[in-house]
């Protein structure tokens, strides 16, 4: 599957956006999506996941009640809408596309979504987050 995502851009702290992610092919039902970002001077980080079959979704813990991930499969899309945005937000995002996406929740409840157990990445889109 060939993923594009898109909807970055320039906003003020407080404020919203949503990403989307385009994807070709077929079987982009079968395949569960997430979103990564990589801040300046960061290492790429998790934000959100869903499973395949919307039952399950998945977020860092710096985005959980302020970030959404859904799905649309009769448009082949997926979506992370972004709340309450933060200038820590900012950062280049990035969605993927896995079949079997690996997930760790430790003892202490911290999640860890693999991102080698994504096969298929889209090109970045930027999110500015500043006044």
């Amino acid at each position: 599957v060939q993923l594009q995502a898109s909807g970055g851009g320039l906003v003020q702290p407080g404020g919203s956006l949503r990403l989307s992610c385009a994807a070709s092919g077929r079987t982009f039902s079968s395949y569960a999506m997430g979103w990564f970002r990589q801040a300046p001077g960061k290492e790429r980080e998790f934000v959100a996941a869903i499973s395949w079959n919307l039952i399950r979704t998945y977020y860092s813990g710096s985005v959980k009640g302020r970030f959404t991930i859904s799905r649309d499969s009769a448009k082949n899309t997926a979506y992370l809408q972004m709340r309450d945005l933060k200038p820590e937000d900012t950062a280049v995002y990035c969605c993927a596309a896995g079949l079997n996406i690996k997930v760790t929740i430790a003892t202490n409840g911290s999640l860890r979504v693999d991102p080698l157990s994504f096969s298929s990445w889209g090109q970045e889109t930027l999110v500015t987050v500043s006044s």
